[in-house]
């Protein structure tokens, strides 16, 4: 972000509800390890929003706490662009919800690092995904 910020002439403004998922007990494993390590628990968090990771957050609580910094941004932002740079999950609830899809398409998102994003919001409550998972800037 503050790579980012410098090259436009912006400041860093920190909004904690984008930060990534807590996984708990899951935080720093690969899949794999997950699924060798947590076989029942990852299971449960694969089959509902509402599972957590021991000891970290479910997809549910995730939600909740993106769309309020969403809102709370829409609401400070109105009508301006507003550049986001954050972690996979937050992205792809923020893509989720503006496509109305339900908590399991989370799964069926790929996102590169260092990919962009681009939602529109407009004063209606209305939202329109433009750009998802565009890497041409990497090339």
């Amino acid at each position: 972000a503050h790579t980012v910020a410098a090259r436009l002439g912006l400041d860093v403004h920190l909004e904690g509800g984008l930060r990534e998922t807590d996984f708990g007990a899951w935080e720093g494993l690969t899949f794999g390890e997950v699924r060798e390590r947590h076989p029942e628990e990852l299971n449960a968090w694969l089959a509902s929003p509402d599972a957590a990771p021991p000891g970290g957050e479910s997809f549910a609580e995730v939600t909740r706490r993106v769309s309020a910094a969403r809102d709370r941004l829409t609401r400070a932002y109105a009508g301006r662009t507003v550049l986001l740079v954050t972690h996979v999950t937050p992205i792809k609830t923020l893509v989720r919800l503006a496509l109305g899809a339900p908590p399991e398409s989370l799964f069926r998102m790929e996102l590169s690092a260092a990919s962009v994003s681009a939602v529109a919001y407009y004063a209606d409550g209305n939202a329109s995904l433009r750009l998802l998972n565009d890497t041409s800037h990497l090339r």
